[in-house]
């Protein structure tokens, strides 16, 4: 059930809690309960802050052992002296190298929460930049204020000019170039305000803007001009000489965007390659060499460069069961597809074994927002699930239904309610052909997303707006997730644990389920077999 986490908050604009949900609820009173971990470092990620994604969070699943991932992954990299031999690194490196062009770094200036980046990483990509022999770096930096605390973007912007000023020679510059609050430009998500985009554009690309000498200085003034407003709304700015922006993108330059968070680093990551662009008018374009620091989607390949890859994981339960010559069946329609083959066999694309494992996409519906069509394709899955479970042809089967997460993302609480009824309806088909094949059943969650549609202050309370209306919430959370294991033909328990219960405890559960003992390397199984 993607997306579909356990609430935290007594309110009513849990989607999940207030759908009609008859079947999750007759398996929860049939079978054991858990409650999963599935965000921050319990995936592998290095901030408990963090909110899980489907990607960590079918890796996850799929390898059941902890698997560091994004930020955890790069200041790894950094530490043991390898960050700068990234492949994809070198090649930018060297492109500006030779012909005299210039690097642009652009991405949110964090260095206390670090939830979207990290200024460590700019350090580092500047590092090997200058090592390297670029002799034009420029940064067009994003002031935060709403991870790290009020007020510390002045800090934050004059250690990162102190420290790109200490990287200029005779022959090198290496300047702040453009910059502004992180919810004025640059990051917009789910193109939610294509505005923020454009700005960020005309801003970074173009150098327009209001100028100064300097980035504190920009600041400064913010400051000064809004009262110490917010640091995530400062104005756009460009820093100039003789009235000219020293930082335009031109082509022949090379972009790097080094946020390592996903959601908010991929339009722009699109807005520098996809030749299609249509969100608004980017002039003419630049032809650049772009790269994020990772991945920010690797179903569509945004960006198409990226300088850490994504971890390899061996062992996973995908890669064991193929060996033993299990059957195994992967389905879901085209929006999770990935998540249950590519993701689920640890970053792998291809099959471990063309005779035992069959792959099945059904394509998802070319909608503009899934609100409209909050059911998506999970009568399709589930039908098709029943109809491979009479089959009897798999022992082991993962069906991904991608509506609660999906539509969890558009925000709109009503649709969302739906999709969870949706998800509720497939289950409803699906409870009896197990249990009339006498097999078993785990329903869980990648990730919460749906049973919180509205925005929460740091005591539980809804936020609202100044019309009066709760503030809508469309990303993740870091909720705990269910875990329904139920087993008609098995005598089962749950098992003890001194450890937090997470979804790396998914994997084994299942192993034990087929009649085998996981491997020692994964997190132990949530039951107990008695008999």
């Amino acid at each position: 059930m993607d997306g579909i986490g356990i609430g935290v908050n007594p309110d009513p604009f849990n989607a999940v809690v207030n759908s009609h949900r008859p079947t999750i609820t007759a398996i929860e009173n049939r079978g054991l309960n858990f409650s999963l971990l599935a965000h921050g470092t319990h995936v592998g990620l290095p901030d408990d802050e963090l909110m899980g994604n489907s990607e960590v969070g079918h890796n996850a699943l799929g390898a059941g052992a902890l698997i560091n991932q994004g930020a955890t992954q790069v200041q790894d990299l950094i530490k043991s002296g390898k960050f700068g031999e990234s492949p994809v690194l070198q090649e930018i490196i060297g492109h500006v190298r030779e012909r005299g062009s210039a690097l642009h770094l652009i991405g949110l200036l964090q260095r206390e929460r670090s939830v979207h980046a990290h200024t460590d990483h700019l350090k580092a990509i500047v590092d090997a930049a200058a090592q390297g022999g670029a002799n034009r770096i420029y940064v067009h930096g994003l002031t935060d204020g709403r991870d790290d605390p009020e007020g510390s973007a002045i800090d934050t912007v004059r250690d990162i000019e102190d420290f790109l000023k200490s990287h200029e020679t005779g022959e090198r510059v290496c300047m702040m170039a453009s910059g502004g609050g992180r919810m004025v430009m640059t990051m917009d998500r789910y193109w939610a305000d294509p505005e923020m985009l454009k700005t960020g554009w005309e801003t970074h690309v173009k150098g327009i803007g209001r100028q100064f000498e300097s980035g504190v200085r920009a600041v400064e003034a913010y400051y000064r001009e809004s009262g110490n407003g917010s640091d995530q709304y400062c104005f756009p700015f460009v820093i100039a000489r003789d009235g000219q922006p020293v930082g335009r993108i031109k082509d022949g330059d090379a972009v790097i965007f080094f946020n390592y968070r996903g959601d908010r680093a991929k339009e722009i990551s699109k807005a520098f390659e996809d030749e299609e662009f249509t969100f608004f008018d980017r002039g003419a374009k630049p032809d650049v060499i772009y790269a994020g620091l990772l991945s920010y989607d690797p179903d569509e390949n945004v960006p198409s460069r990226y300088i850490v890859q994504p971890p390899d994981i061996k062992g996973t339960m995908g890669e064991l069961l193929a060996g033993e010559g299990i059957s195994q069946l992967a389905l879901s329609e085209t929006q999770k597809y990935g998540h249950v083959t590519y993701f689920w066999n640890g970053n792998r694309a291809e099959k471990f074994d063309e005779k035992s494992e069959t792959y099945i996409e059904i394509t998802s519906d070319p909608v503009p927002e899934f609100k409209f069509k909050p059911w998506m394709k999970a009568a399709e899955i589930a039908s098709r699930t029943v109809e491979e479970i009479r089959r009897g042809t798999f022992r082991f089967g993962r069906i991904n239904f991608a509506n609660g997460d999906m539509v969890g993302h558009t925000g709109d609480y009503a649709s969302a309610a739906t999709a969870v009824s949706a998800v509720d309806l497939g289950l409803h088909w699906i409870l009896p052909a197990i249990e009339a094949a006498g097999g078993a059943l785990i329903v869980t969650a990648d990730h919460g997303n749906a049973e919180e549609m509205v925005e929460h202050d740091s005591k539980g309370n809804v936020k609202y707006g100044k019309n009066g209306v709760a503030k809508v919430k469309t990303s993740h959370t870091t909720n705990p997730v269910p875990c329904m294991v139920y087993a008609p033909g098995l005598k089962i328990s749950a098992a003890e644990s001194k450890s937090p219960l997470t979804i790396r405890n998914v994997a084994a559960t299942a192993f034990n389920l087929l009649g085998y003992e996981a491997p020692v390397y994964m997190d132990p199984s949530l039951i107990r077999i008695e008999g």
